[in-house]
């Protein structure tokens, strides 16, 4: 799964998808859970190691795979809307330079 659509506006059927991909092993024990708490991926990007254990996700260890792959979701995100800010000033601005330089321009 991409990240064309921010993590934090997927819903739990994206969470659900997004988790069968990376961690399919758990699955068994967390589908249930993500449809019972409807994990959204806002909730997803808030998950910390004892709602982990609460869903069913006893081992330390498997804790700290699914929390570091949230990480670098969050990471991942904060990095496009960093780059969709930054290409959005530089279009503006890029766009209206444009403009005043057709709105100037001699007649042919």
């Amino acid at each position: 799964m991409g990240l064309s659509k921010r993590v934090s506006s997927w819903s739990v059927e994206e969470v659900l998808e997004w988790m069968q991909g990376y961690h399919p092993a758990k699955m068994d024990t967390l589908q249930k859970a993500i449809i019972k708490h409807a994990i959204s991926g806002r909730v997803l990007l808030r998950l910390k190691d004892h709602h982990l254990e609460l869903l069913g996700v006893e081992a330390e260890e498997q804790q700290q795979e699914i929390l570091q792959d949230v990480l670098l979701l969050k990471v991942q995100e904060e990095v496009n809307q960093e780059l969709n800010d930054v290409c959005s000033g530089q279009l503006c601005s890029c766009d209206s330079d444009l403009a005043s330089r057709v709105s100037n321009r001699p007649a042919e």
